[in-house]
């Protein structure tokens, strides 16, 4: 995808799960919520898009099967699909679930919004950190 992000959009002073500046979780393909590569949220995201996932098959084929096909293209949304190694702001919950399964990916913990931890705690999201 070649679209920029909207960093106009960004909340400012946002945390992440580590209390520090929370930073971007990635530009190509461009994810977050309001698009603009950070996992922010706000009263409209109802859906919690906070954790900075790596994607894995494993993961992407999980998602497909939960019913949110993450690998096909959807050209008329300006949507390449995404492939393991991409960066992308998972719902928590879907994540949560995901760990239930035994299909969660790793996550940038960086990038991860504190208001994950309303989901999952700091222990677990650590468990499952990717060094950057």
């Amino acid at each position: 995808m070649s679209t920029r992000p909207d960093t106009t959009r960004q909340e400012p002073g946002a945390k992440n799960v580590l209390g520090t500046d929370l930073v971007p979780c990635g530009v190509d393909p461009i994810t977050g919520f309001y698009r603009n590569g950070c996992c922010e949220t706000g009263p409209d995201d109802t859906g919690l898009h906070t954790v900075c996932a790596v994607m894995t098959s494993e993961f992407l084929e999980f998602s497909k099967a939960a019913g949110n096909d993450l690998s096909t293209p959807m050209p008329d949304h300006g949507f390449d699909g995404l492939k393991p190694g991409d960066r992308w702001c998972l719902c928590a919950p879907r994540w949560k679930e995901a760990l239930d399964a035994g299909a969660a990916p790793k996550l940038v913990l960086e990038a991860t919004h504190e208001e994950t931890l309303a989901i999952v705690t700091l222990g677990v999201l650590k468990d499952y950190e990717v060094k950057t």
